[in-house]
């Protein structure tokens, strides 16, 4: 609140007063109490409405002020009610009492949109948990019939179990501290369930599959992790070269920050030699729902996977980075930080998977 600002919007009781102080002065005069009282009147007038007004801006501006800093200072600025005193004058008390209601009142709007969206949330989990059931089942039956069922069938059904997952973490990634698990994970158990899950579609698509130097303890929670690689590895599957030899490295390595006494930390790569990613779409693939020229050219793609695994990556800590170049590669980087993220052990030199 500035003092300039408060005397334009005062001007008009200024003026009245002004006004007054002059009538008042020429009553004297007509009366005979002479000039000399006439002016000390005046004067004495002068310094009493001079007084009142800066008393008056004084308390306006403590509390104007202090609304105005707290609301730019926090980030929740429906909160600012919470951080101000209640003031003494009559028009602030006005403004502080409209904005605690206003304030109360979105509460428990919020309140109500949340327990509602959490509903909804929970119908969900419920539902993909449901739906997996029957997935799993057909899955079984057509693995234990496989003489006498399409091939195709056991694909499309891995789709539909690839589908429901991606709901299932899109919905816990929102509310992602309700679902945390953190604790020593091996790379290689992580990697050898996503390499069973996916074994029929990458032997029916003549990947290889060369894992190696895998053996690497990280903090993390185990399903989300699966969940993330089992989505690049999936992308590496869809996004295969139509002619040639196709395949897909996953290894990890120790990384130490030059000048630092820290522990260091794991970097884990998934490599494949498909079709790329057009450098003018490296930067935006982990945007939501957007699947660039590869994804309009791919009837398969929603653009949520790598959304959702960079979303998780978030929430757990780890970084995820892709290279890429077009009609060569693409790798996908996934580091997980030292000190507490991160305790090293020996790692296996080879242990190389193939189809």
């Amino acid at each position: 609140m500035k003092l300039k600002e408060y005397i334009k919007d005062e001007l008009f009781k200024i003026i009245l007063i002004i006004v007054y102080i002059i009538l008042i002065c020429g009553l004297l005069c007509a009366f005979n109490f002479g000039v000399q009282m006439a002016a000390l009147m005046a004067v004495l007038a002068a310094i009493f409405f001079i007084i009142m007004f800066i008393w008056d801006f004084c308390r306006k501006r403590n509390f104007y002020n202090s609304l105005i800093d707290n609301t730019q200072r926090i980030d929740k600025k429906y909160l600012v009610i919470e951080t101000l005193d209640e003031p003494e004058f009559y028009e602030g008390n006005l403004v502080y009492t409209a904005m605690y209601d206003i304030n109360k009142s979105m509460i428990e709007h919020i309140n109500q949109y949340e327990r509602g969206q959490q509903d909804f949330k929970d119908f969900i989990e419920m539902w993909v948990h449901e739906i997996k059931l029957p997935i799993a089942s057909l899955t079984l039956m057509c693995h234990n019939d496989k003489e006498h069922i399409d091939k195709k069938f056991i694909t499309q059904l891995n789709r539909l179990d690839d589908y429901a997952d991606k709901v299932l973490y899109y919905v816990r990634s929102e509310n992602a501290e309700k679902d945390y698990s953190f604790g020593k994970v091996n790379l290689k158990t992580i990697i050898n369930k996503t390499a069973v899950k996916n074994k029929d579609i990458i032997l029916s698509n003549n990947i290889s599959l060369n894992v190696h130097d895998i053996d690497t303890y990280v903090n993390t929670d185990a399903k989300w992790l699966e969940f993330i690689v089992n989505q690049i590895i999936s992308n590496s599957i869809k996004y295969k070269k139509t002619s040639g030899e196709a395949y897909i490295e996953v290894y990890s390595e120790q990384r130490q920050d030059s000048g630092t006494d820290k522990v260091g930390y794991a970097v884990l790569h998934i490599k494949d030699n498909g079709i790329g990613i057009p450098a003018k779409d490296i930067d935006k693939v982990f945007i939501k729902s957007y699947t660039g020229s590869n994804g309009r050219n791919n009837a398969k793609s929603t653009g949520m996977g790598l959304y959702i695994a960079k979303n998780m990556c978030g929430k757990l800590g780890h970084n995820i980075e892709i290279k890429s170049i077009e009609g060569e590669y693409t790798e996908v980087e996934i580091t997980f930080y030292g000190d507490s993220y991160y305790n090293p052990v020996n790692i296996e030199k080879s242990d190389i998977i193939k189809n």
